[in-house]
């Protein structure tokens, strides 16, 4: 994140979200360095986060704020690899978004506005992503006023490809899909799945809401790219058979590595 910043956005006047939004433009008003205002700005939400939601989340945080602040006292003698805003916003979000999603995958966070829109879940109807969103806003608005309206136009495109970066790096690119299938010809299907796409199922027993007979419900996870292949193998077998896919994010344990087919 350090990288992303320092190297791309902080030097075009470019902004993210939340408190490091906030510290890009307080550094540019004031002449000090942004980690200063990275740290300072963050501790009164990791107290609050320490005390609120819990003891581990908060000392991690607490780290990463830390090095990400000396990361930018350290590279902000670096000379910025472009001068030009929308590669800037561009390349300084995906960066800056890997950054992030990285920390977020190993369970600390990098924001202090994170850990308010956390409490505020628990308060209120909105979703943390609400009120993310909702505090960005006026942070990113603010940026029109400091920068200009072209800069914080830019901003927006950084801090929407640093959100998709986020989720592309924390639900990682081998997106898997839970698959259901209830079908009177369960045995053939599965049979078919392992024979060709080398799948191991699960059968579990059912019972229809409506009829009250017995069913069998196939069970199976697969990548991303065998989901046109999976469908068309239940459409050959039994197109009356009712097929349900789910995106299911991380899949450990069990026999979920591909088997040969010879």
């Amino acid at each position: 994140m350090a990288v992303g910043l320092e190297i791309f956005l902080v030097p075009n006047q470019v902004i993210d979200g939340g408190i490091t939004g906030i510290s890009i433009m307080l550094a540019h008003l004031t002449s000090l360095p942004i980690g200063i205002f990275l740290l300072g700005l963050n501790l009164p939400f990791l107290i609050l986060g320490y005390k609120q939601i819990g003891k581990t989340f908060a000392l991690s945080t607490l780290y990463g704020v830390t090095v990400m602040s000396i990361g930018t006292t350290l590279l902000h003698p670096v000379q910025s690899l472009t001068q030009e805003p929308l590669l800037a916003a561009v390349f300084g979000g995906i960066i800056l978004g890997i950054g992030v999603g990285l920390v977020i995958r190993y369970g600390g966070s990098l924001d202090g506005t994170e850990i308010v829109a956390i409490l505020v879940n628990k308060k209120t109807p909105f979703s943390v992503g609400e009120v993310v969103m909702f505090l960005n806003i006026f942070i990113l608005g603010g940026a029109g006023f400091i920068f200009g309206w072209d800069n914080a136009m830019y901003s927006l495109i950084a801090y929407f490809i640093a959100f998709k970066m986020i989720d592309i790096t924390v639900e990682g690119f081998n997106e898997s899909k839970s698959v259901w299938i209830i079908s009177d010809q369960h045995k053939e299907i599965g049979d078919a799945l392992l024979a060709r796409l080398g799948r191991g199922v699960t059968y579990l027993n059912g019972e229809g809401g409506y009829s009250g007979d017995d069913k069998k419900v196939i069970f199976c996870v697969v990548t991303r790219l065998e989901e046109a292949k999976l469908k068309l193998i239940v459409e050959e077998t039994d197109p009356t058979a009712f097929l349900a896919i789910g995106t299911i994010h991380d899949v450990k344990g069990g026999r979920f590595k591909k088997r040969d087919i010879h």
